[in-house]
């Protein structure tokens, strides 16, 4: 699926991912291939998503998600991007 990451000031990610984890107002969700269609509000966490080069994640301190088609758009203030291992 392809996952858009954008913030204020710039658009942090844009590519294919095979998984993104939300921090849900009502607690964290997952987003996988063929996911129904939804809109969600976001609280302060961590956005964590898969792709070819590895598993990163960015904190965002709230925002807005919208899923349609096998397209994840992430509206949110970022803070600071990490690489996991």
């Amino acid at each position: 699926m392809y996952l858009e990451i954008v913030t204020p000031g710039k658009k942090v990610y844009e590519g294919e991912t095979s998984i993104v984890t939300f921090p849900g107002t009502d607690g964290s969700f997952q987003v996988m291939n063929d996911h129904a269609p939804m809109v969600s509000t976001l609280s302060k966490g961590r956005v964590v998503y898969k792709d070819q080069q590895g598993t990163h994640s960015v904190e965002i301190t709230g925002g807005i998600v919208e899923v349609l088609n096998n397209k994840v758009t992430l509206l949110a203030d970022a803070l600071k991007e990490k690489e996991e291992a």
